[in-house]
């Protein structure tokens, strides 16, 4: 690649910024940094002005204040090889992805004790996502959900995951589409959630019930692991329930245990 691609730059305090183009300048240089770090594969384990400069067109004085804003910010090490900030992103990733490994025996032998379908979801942008399911194998009534829904707030496992949420704004971003009385009693839910570490679903559908319980990875919470039924077989009030809600804090908490190990 030859010329220069990239916008000319300055460096204010060790950061690269981007003066051109307006508006756009800070989100062109995170994409610059990405291109920057994507340069990392199985031959390429250590970046230099070099590197950086002929295989993006740029010149190395450029090249060289890129390496350095990188450094600073934890993406790459002093001697430019993937930094600390790439190796804690790493360790999560590779986190979530024990957890989904381990997940569905726990999820199938929840399932199979319980009779209701076991869900497992993740926070995302817009609340948490379905990630996983299990459905009943025997039952007149089977109820499941589609992986990669979207969960209302008031679904069980989006509570669940909003009220361990370390991140404040994580929780005011998804609370302020409900109106002040509707946020206010989210907030209450999340309280007695946090208490009990469980968490009823409450999306206003007749014959529908749900209950989340946390999957914690150290002190932090990773995922939300449910049980969704009728009402007949799942319900805060009936003593049966109160069996498979048991069986579902157990199957989260070994799960967290083992995932987190």
């Amino acid at each position: 690649m030859s010329g220069e691609p990239f916008s000319p730059a300055e460096e204010t305090g060790g950061v690269v910024v981007a003066r051109p183009d307006g508006e756009r300048g800070s989100i062109q240089s995170i994409e610059r940094a990405a291109m920057v770090l994507s340069l990392f594969d199985q031959d390429t384990r250590v970046l230099t002005p070099v590197i950086v400069s002929e295989r993006l067109g740029l010149n190395r004085t450029t090249a060289h204040r890129y390496l350095q804003s990188l450094q600073v910010s934890g993406f790459l090490s002093a001697g430019h090889g993937p930094g600390p900030l790439l190796d804690q992103l790493s360790g999560l990733v590779s986190e979530r992805q024990q957890l989904l490994a381990l997940a569905p025996s726990v999820m199938r032998q929840l399932s199979d004790r319980t009779g209701l379908t076991a869900v497992l979801s993740f926070l995302g942008r817009s609340g948490a996502i379905v990630t996983l399911v299990e459905e009943a194998h025997e039952g007149t009534i089977i109820l499941t959900v589609r992986v990669g829904t979207v969960l209302e707030v008031k679904a069980a496992q989006s509570r669940v995951l909003l009220a361990f949420q370390a991140d404040p704004s994580v929780v005011d971003k998804l609370l302020v589409t409900l109106s002040s009385a509707d946020a206010r009693a989210e907030q209450a839910q999340f309280v007695t959630a946090r208490r009990d570490r469980l968490s009823w679903g409450d999306l206003g559908r007749v014959g529908l019930a749900s209950v989340a319980a946390p999957i914690f990875g150290g002190r932090d919470v990773q995922a939300a692991m449910a049980l969704i039924g009728t009402t007949a077989m799942l319900s805060p009030e009936d003593a049966e329930s109160a069996g498979r809600v048991q069986l579902l804090q157990s199957a989260a908490e070994r799960l967290g245990a083992v995932g987190g190990s």
